[in-house]
């Protein structure tokens, strides 16, 4: 897997507007869509990963597992240690019954489960929780588990019927997740069913890009406008989208494309990929996970 600044530099670009939304920064009301980016760069990142050490022969389950637990556990054990710290100081005896529930949860990873049972995200009571964030952590670790093993078993079969296998759960969990919005918001907000589908459009680029990574080489123009137009679409929903919108929903395809066209279009040789691998950018993206956390 050949190592693209640029795609730290997303990931930095998927940080900042999280940062300044929860900062309460009006003009990034939509800052909560770099979450969704992130999960369309994990989707990203693990398939490239797991396709680049079975094609080289070298891929062991037991050595993805480890290397995900030396990257994440760190800084989830730091955070619930000093959370713990001032939650025996600040929180009533109930809330700390909630809280120690929620460490549990996290260690888990079922935050996520933990979380849609109780108050909506962008409540007044989400505030007081100070590990809700893990919920997308969780996520990623149910897909992380789940997801190598069914590369795995589907190894031994053509991998054009592992991708329209996989094209068929993006569909019906896009389906689910618009209108579970209406129905069941909180549920689609955090379960993994109505969330797949960020993953999954990650998984296809990087399937798409295994051993193509120069497909587009000659057509720079196109490269161009197209990683342009992604950067417009993350962007756009930083502003527009707010508290109110229905998301996730089909109105989530407009951040989640823009990543999508960012990681196959823009390219170090293009004006948003340069931008994107500058030093700032790259060093933010390379400690994002510990800015999120």
């Amino acid at each position: 897997m050949v190592y693209r600044k640029e795609i730290d530099g997303l990931r930095a670009l998927a940080v900042i507007p999280v940062v300044f939304f929860h900062a309460g920064f009006e003009s990034f009301s939509g800052g909560y869509i770099g979450v969704d980016i992130f999960l369309v760069i994990s989707g990203y990142l693990i398939t490239s990963i797991i396709l680049k050490e079975q094609n080289e022969g070298t891929f062991s389950l037991l050595n993805f597992y480890e290397r995900r637990a030396r990257r994440i556990l760190p800084a989830l054990f730091i955070v619930i240690f000093f959370s713990s710290a001032m939650s025996y100081f600040l929180m009533t005896p109930s809330q700390l019954i909630d809280f120690a529930e929620s460490v549990i949860a996290s260690v888990l990873f079922i935050s996520n489960f933990h979380f849609f049972q109780e108050a909506g995200y962008f409540s007044i009571a989400s505030d007081l929780k100070p590990l809700l964030h893990t919920w997308s952590l969780a996520i990623e670790e149910q897909f992380y588990i789940l997801y190598p093993l069914i590369l795995l078993a589907a190894s031994y079969y053509r991998r054009k019927n592992i991708i329209y296998s996989l094209a068929l759960v993006f569909l019906i969990s896009i389906v689910f997740c618009h209108f579970a919005a209406v129905l069941w918001p909180s549920a689609n907000y955090y379960l993994i069913p109505t969330r797949a589908w960020e993953l999954l459009l990650g998984c296809f680029a990087a399937f798409f890009l295994f051993k193509r990574i120069d497909f587009f080489q000659n057509y720079a123009i196109l490269k161009e406008i197209l990683s342009i137009l992604g950067s417009i679409f993350i962007l756009t929903s930083i502003v527009i989208f707010n508290e109110k919108t229905l998301f996730p929903s089909f109105l989530t395809l407009i951040p989640t494309s823009g990543a999508l066209l960012i990681i196959l279009f823009g390219t170090s040789e293009t004006l948003i990929g340069r931008f994107l691998g500058n030093r700032i950018f790259v060093g933010l993206g390379l400690i994002s996970y510990s800015i999120y956390f």
